[in-house]
C-alpha cells in the first residue's frame, strides 16, 4: 500500500484500554507514515493532516479493519454460532465449540471486541480532522469533505451496531484518541441511548453520502458497493429503524434503496435494450436464477455470492484477488477445495429431507438449500460463500439431491477472496415486509407477502410463468403471528450463514418482552440437555455476549452481564 497511515506510531495512547486496545500501538496498523511522535511521549496527528489524501488514507484504514479476519470471524460468530443454523464441523475450535454448547464465559476470545472498536476510532479521527483538513488544502473541497466525513460516520455507526446488538450496552464514544490526555475509562451507554444516537448521526449525514462513484458500465463500477454510498447509510437507517420500531421510516428507506434499484434497472435497459439475467419479480428487479437463454439454474448464487459486487448489492466488503487482505474466514469456518468441511456444519433442521419435499424450512424447488449446503457424511457441509459457482437443473423436480445434476465449485484454499455481503436489495423487501407486519395498518400484511414472495419466488425460480409461487396467501394472511412466522422463515432461507439469523431472534426477543420463540427455535438444534438449556436461554440477559474479562479490568465502570457473574470463568486458548 502507498503511504497511509503507521510506522511512526511507537507508543501506546494511555487511558484507552476499556475500548478494548482499541488504539494500541497498531493505531493505524496497515500503512505507513501517520503519526510523527514529538515529544517522545505525545502523539501529534495534526502533523500528518495536510492534504486530502491524507483523509483518504484513514478513510481505507477505516475499512481494513473491518475486512481484518478478526471483525469478519466476529460478525460471523456474533451473528450466527448460537442460532439454529449452526452445529460443530470439522476440527471446530474448543472456544467455537464452547459457543455453540452455550458455554461462553467471559475469557471466551470471541468476546474480545477490539478491531470494531479500531474501526470506531478511525472514523472518529476522519470525523475530527477532515473539517479542519479541508482549510488547509485549496483542493480539498468542501463537498469531498462531507463525503468522507458521511463515509466515516457511516462506517461508525455499523461497527457500533454490531456491538450492540452483540453486547446490548458499550462503551460510547465519538471523540478519537488523540492524546494522552484524554480519558477513555466510560461506562456502558444503554442500547437504546446509542440506537438513537447512530440514527440521528446518520440522519445528520445522509446527503452528503456520494450517490455513486462510478457509472454502471464502468470496470470500476464494483466500488460502488464495496464503498459507502448514499444507499448504504438508507439500508443501515431502515435496519436501525427496525430495531427501533420505527416503522414508518424504516419502510420510508427501504423504499428508497428499492426505488433506485429500479431506476438502476431501467437505465440498463435504456442502455442495452434488452436484459436476460434481471428481470421483475412483481416489479422489483432480481437477478434470475436462471437468466433467459439458459438450461440451469444457479445463475443467482454465483452473481451474488461467487463474483460479489452484484447488480443487488447495496454494501459488501471487498476483496478483490490479487490484494493482499483476503477472507480467510470462509475458508476456515465453511471450507475450501482442498478441506471442503470447515469449522462449522448447518443443522439438520435446515436441509434434511428436502430433495424429498419433507423439510420444514424448504420446499424441494428452493435452490437456496441446495446452494448452501450439501450432506458429507454425517454433516451438512456449509456452502455458501464457499462454493464460487453453482449450477443445476430444475426440471425435472429433484427427489433426490443427484437427480439436480448439481455441479459447483469451490474456492481454492488459497485464494479466499470471497466478498462478504452486508445488505442486499433482499434485505430491503424483507425489512420493508418486517416494518408492515408490525405496523399493521390496512393492506400491510397483502402489502408485506408481496414482498416475501418476490424472494422465495426468484429462489424457486417462479419466474416468466415457469413455475408458481410456493406460497399461499391464505395460510398467512389472515394472522399476525403466522405472518411473523413466515417473515422469520424466509428471512432464514435468504440470510442463510451471512451472519444474520442470530440477531434476528435477538430482534424478535427484544420485541416481544422475552425469549419465549427465541427459545424454541434455538434449542431444535439440541440432541442432549434441551430441557436445561431452555431454562438458561429463557434468561433476558443472556442473548448477548459477556463483556471480555480484559476489559473488566481495565475498566472498572464497565460492569458485567450478570447472566454471566457466575460461574467458573476458565481461560480457553484460541
Amino acid at each position: 500500500m502507498e503511504k497511509t497511515i503507521i510506522n511512526k506510531v511507537q507508543k501506546v495512547v494511555k487511558g484507552i484500554l476499556p475500548f478494548s486496545l482499541l488504539t494500541l500501538l497498531p493505531l493505524f496498523n496497515s500503512c505507513n507514515d501517520f503519526l510523527d511522535i514529538q515529544p517522545q511521549n505525545e502523539v501529534v496527528l495534526e502533523n500528518f493532516w495536510k492534504e486530502k489524501a491524507d483523509a483518504a488514507s484513514v478513510l481505507t484504514s477505516c475499512y481494513e479493519s473491518l475486512e481484518s479476519n478478526d471483525a469478519l470471524t466476529r460478525m460471523l460468530v456474533w451473528g450466527e454460532l448460537r442460532s439454529d443454523n449452526m452445529k460443530a464441523g470439522s476440527s471446530t475450535p474448543n472456544d467455537v465449540n464452547e459457543i455453540l454448547k452455550e458455554s461462553l464465559l467471559p475469557s471466551n476470545p470471541y468476546c474480545n471486541w477490539a478491531k470494531f472498536y479500531e474501526c470506531i476510532n478511525r472514523c472518529n479521527t476522519v470525523c475530527h480532522y477532515a473539517p479542519q483538513l479541508q482549510q488547509i488544502d485549496p483542493n480539498y473541497t468542501e463537498a469531498e469533505m462531507k463525503a468522507n466525513v458521511a463515509e466515516a460516520t457511516t462506517l461508525r455507526a455499523l461497527a457500533y451496531f454490531y456491538l450492540i446488538r452483540t453486547f446490548r450496552d458499550v462503551p460510547f464514544s465519538k471523540e478519537p484518541s488523540i492524546d494522552d490526555t484524554q480519558n477513555y475509562i466510560l461506562p456502558a451507554t444503554p442500547f437504546d441511548v446509542v440506537l438513537d444516537t447512530l440514527i440521528s448521526d446518520l440522519e445528520s449525514i445522509k446527503g452528503d453520502a456520494v450517490r455513486r462513484y462510478f457509472v454502471d458500465e464502468s470496470p470500476k463500477a464494483w466500488q460502488n458497493s464495496s464503498k459507502v454510498t448514499r444507499w448504504t447509510v438508507y439500508a443501515l437507517l431502515a435496519d436501525l429503524y427496525l430495531w427501533k420500531g420505527d416503522w414508518d421510516n424504516a419502510i420510508k428507506y427501504c423504499n428508497l434503496v428499492i426505488d433506485y434499484k429500479r431506476q438502476q434497472y431501467e437505465e440498463a435497459l435504456q442502455l442495452y435494450g434488452n436484459i436476460n439475467d434481471v428481470a421483475l419479480i412483481d416489479s422489483v428487479p432480481m437477478i434470475l436464477e436462471k437468466p433467459v437463454g439458459m438450461t440451469t439454474c444457479g445463475y443467482a448464487y454465483t452473481t451474488i455470492f461467487g463474483t460479489g459486487n452484484s447488480f443487488e448489492s447495496i454494501f459488501e466488503l471487498s476483496f478483490e484477488s490479487p490484494q493482499s487482505v483476503k477472507n480467510d474466514m470462509v475458508s476456515k469456518y465453511y471450507g475450501n477445495s482442498n478441506y471442503p468441511q470447515g469449522y462449522l456444519s448447518g443443522s439438520d433442521i435446515l436441509f434434511k429431507d428436502v430433495a424429498q419435499g419433507n423439510n420444514t424450512l424448504f420446499k424441494k424447488t428452493d435452490g437456496r438449500a441446495y446452494e448452501g449446503g450439501e450432506l458429507s457424511g454425517s454433516r451438512y457441509t456449509i456452502c455458501k460463500y464457499a462454493r464460487q459457482s453453482v449450477s443445476y437443473k430444475t426440471n425435472p423436480v429433484p427427489s433426490t439431491e443427484k437427480d439436480l445434476g448439481l455441479s459447483s465449485s469451490l474456492r481454492a484454499e488459497g485464494s479466499p477472496y470471497a466478498n462478504w455481503i452486508i445488505y442486499r436489495l433482499s434485505d430491503m423487501l424483507l425489512i420493508k415486509a418486517e416494518a408492515l407486519i408490525e405496523r399493521a395498518q390496512g393492506d400491510d400484511f397483502d402489502k408485506a407477502f408481496a414482498l416475501i414472495d418476490i424472494v422465495n419466488k426468484r429462489a424457486n425460480d417462479a419466474v416468466n410463468g415457469t413455475r408458481s409461487s410456493t406460497l399461499k396467501k391464505s395460510d398467512y394472511i389472515d394472522s399476525k403471528a403466522a405472518m411473523e412466522e413466515l417473515l422469520l422463515d424466509e428471512r432464514q432461507r435468504e440470510f442463510l450463514f451471512e451472519g444474520k439469523r442470530w440477531y434476528d431472534l435477538v430482534r424478535v426477543a427484544r420485541r416481544d418482552g422475552k425469549n419465549t420463540r427465541l427459545v424454541n427455535l434455538v434449542t431444535r438444534k439440541y440432541q442432549e440437555n434441551v430441557n436445561a438449556l431452555k431454562i438458561k436461554l429463557a434468561d433476558p440477559n443472556i442473548i448477548y455476549f459477556p463483556y471480555a474479562k480484559n476489559e473488566l479490568k481495565v475498566n472498572p465502570l464497565l460492569k458485567q452481564n450478570p447472566a454471566f457473574t457466575n460461574g467458573d470463568d476458565t481461560e480457553l486458548t484460541k
